[in-house]
């Protein structure tokens, strides 16, 4: 059986999936920088896929979403190179079978695209989901499965970085919950208001989004910090963290 290869490009983290028709045999993380060369992707891909027991010359094609384009054209190389040019770039003219009911659809990205497709299919509409990346990105599918809009946020780490970084006293903390929301040290102050200050944020645009929806969403999580986050919330109903990947995938099939 053929095997794809799904790569999410984000700001922070490079995810990739290798599939064997639907089913995802494999998935790593790898850290985003930005100024690879094709051959350094393809040791980087090919040392992955040894793990498990799979090689970039067993791969027959690529799937793209990325949001840094020097990694789009390192990847498209690393395709032209390696893969005999068997490669989808998410993007302008790309059929994707999501309407995009927004002002400027060209500002749409492939993750978002990905994502709306991957939920719907599998959880129907109305959907929020809920992307913990480099940003959050709260993305609304409506119950034709059509894209909404939705709402951007700093993420997690970042906020934090921020913090961090210009409050000359204050000192990185884990970005773990504490046991009370009432911090009675510097360390527990920090992690109470990082946290659950965040959690309070995907709490408030929820509530806010599902007032100006026709029925209440399904709300699903993704993304690295999902799982620190929706265990907190009853706000998330579920946490799917493959959920771009198999977006990839569909969006495959559809231009196969």
């Amino acid at each position: 059986m053929s095997t794809l290869l799904a790569v999410d490009v984000g700001n922070t983290n490079v995810v990739l999936g290798a599939y064997r028709g639907a089913e995802l045999v494999a998935t790593w993380r790898t850290a985003t920088v930005h100024d690879r060369t094709e051959d350094e992707l393809a040791v980087m891909v090919d040392a992955l896929l040894a793990r498990e027991d799979l090689s970039l010359d067993l791969v027959d094609a690529l799937v793209l979403g990325s949001v840094v384009p020097p990694l789009t054209l390192a990847f498209q190389r690393l395709a032209d190179r390696y893969l005999g040019g068997r490669a989808l770039v998410i993007g302008p003219g790309v059929r994707t079978g999501v309407r995009l009911r927004v002002d400027n659809p060209s500002e749409v990205g492939a993750d978002r695209i990905a994502n709306t497709l991957a939920a719907h299919r599998r959880y129907g509409g109305p959907a929020v989901i809920v992307d913990f990346g480099t940003s959050t990105n709260l993305d609304v599918v409506s119950e034709e499965g059509d894209f909404l809009g939705g709402a951007f946020a700093p993420g997690l780490e970042v906020s934090a970085e921020s913090l961090f970084g210009r409050a000359s006293r204050l000192f990185r903390v884990p970005l773990t919950a504490p046991r009370d929301a009432i911090g009675k040290n510097t360390v527990d102050c920090l992690r109470s208001g990082i946290v659950f200050g965040y959690v309070g944020l995907i709490e408030g645009l929820v509530a806010r989004i599902t007032a100006e929806l026709p029925a209440a969403p399904r709300v699903i999580a993704t993304g690295g910090l999902a799982s620190t986050i929706a265990p907190l919330t009853t706000s998330i109903e579920r946490v799917d963290l493959d959920l771009t990947l198999e977006g990839l995938r569909v969006l495959w099939e559809l231009n196969a």
